[in-house]
């Protein structure tokens, strides 16, 4: 890291601490991770030299890893395991929506947009994180620049507009699950943590998605499941996760990606907007069979990212364990199949205009 850059980081934390605490003294909602978000986004768009360090970002996601895994104690292990079919059903759900979604990309750019390809629309549209569905869009060929705005401007205003939802419309501390401890023992986080980053490094040696989340969670899940309790996790520890998570999705939006395609994006917050209309139908649908309030599965069928949304139900206290376990479920499983799912609608079209001819 260089002086200037060390610089750049420290002032966007402070712009990032100041923002959270002005967002927590307005009681607006998950300040530690909005606040520092919007802050953040706006200074970047408007050409302030802003800056989010890597490991930071990485560091962030550990601890919020970390963090939800204490709430799967073994009665909530098994509680999830018996809707094993309803996160089946939001996984099919997820692919439906994304083919949906990218064919609406396509049909209100494809005049618009010369060159633009199914390749391209398809990974945009998919509902899976921004890295591994650019990394993906990039192994077909398709316009990264164009897969990675969507996916960002459709995490901003998920992560944005659900929060303010749930809290203004009344449906908060819903929810009777809490971790497995909230005793901070020192000892026992100092075994915790380590153990949970190892996790984490192993999960990125073997090129997995998104490691420094889903690497600590399983660790920290596997050790709450099997009755290990070492320690809670601190507030503040949480609160500077959060900070970490929200700065490093406010750096994102640059004034090149404000002015870049301005119709794609227009039709990507179209999209996107509809996309969380018709995902909060289904998860309160989904709810009524399995006896859970809606507010938690309008989390769990988000079309936001695993982060942001499990933030939101632990701050909100709506089902954490519940609603992480759908959103990394959904991940894990759309990253398996999104790409089979592409190469079997290529052979679809292919055979169908082979047998126009």
């Amino acid at each position: 890291m260089t002086p200037l850059f060390a610089a750049r980081t420290a002032a966007t934390l402070l712009l990032a601490l100041a923002a959270a605490s002005l967002f927590e003294w307005l009681r607006l909602p998950l300040p530690w991770m909005l606040g520092p978000l919007l802050a953040t986004a706006t200074c970047s768009i408007i050409g302030m030299p802003v800056a989010s360090w890597g490991p930071l970002r990485n560091a962030g996601q550990c601890l919020i890893g970390t963090g939800l895994g204490l709430y799967f104690t073994p009665d909530v292990v098994t509680m999830v395991g018996k809707l094993w079919w309803a996160i089946a059903l939001s996984v099919v759900w997820a692919l439906l929506l994304g083919a949906g979604f990218s064919k609406w990309l396509m049909w209100s750019n494809r005049r618009y947009m010369p060159g633009l390809t199914a390749q391209t629309t398809f990974f945009a549209g998919s509902i899976g994180g921004a890295s591994e569905m650019t990394i993906l869009a990039e192994r077909h060929g398709a316009r990264t620049d164009l897969v990675a705005a969507g996916h960002s401007l459709r995490v901003l205003i998920v992560t944005i507009s659900i929060p303010f939802a749930l809290q203004y419309g009344g449906w908060q501390g819903l929810d009777p699950m809490q971790p497995a401890s909230r005793l901070v023992d020192a000892t026992g986080l100092a075994m915790l943590m380590p153990a949970c980053m190892a996790g984490a490094l192993l999960m990125q040696k073997l090129g997995r998605a998104n490691p420094w989340f889903l690497g600590a969670f399983f660790v920290s899940m596997l050790l709450s499941a099997n009755h290990i309790t070492l320690s809670g996790m601190p507030i503040s520890w949480s609160h500077a996760a959060q900070l970490f998570i929200g700065v490093s999705l406010g750096v994102r939006f640059t004034p090149a990606f404000v002015h870049a395609a301005p119709r794609w994006m227009l039709t990507c917050g179209i999209g996107s907007v509809v996309l969380i209309g018709v995902c909060a139908v289904f998860g309160w649908l989904l709810s009524m069979p399995i006896a859970l309030d809606a507010a938690t599965m309008i989390l769990s069928t988000a079309p936001g990212g695993i982060s942001e949304m499990a933030i939101t139900a632990q701050v909100l206290h709506l089902g954490v364990p519940i609603v992480t376990a759908f959103q990394v479920c959904r991940l894990l499983a759309v990253l398996v199949l999104v790409e089979p799912v592409f190469r079997y609608g290529n052979r679809r079209l292919k055979a169908d205009l082979g047998a126009g001819k």
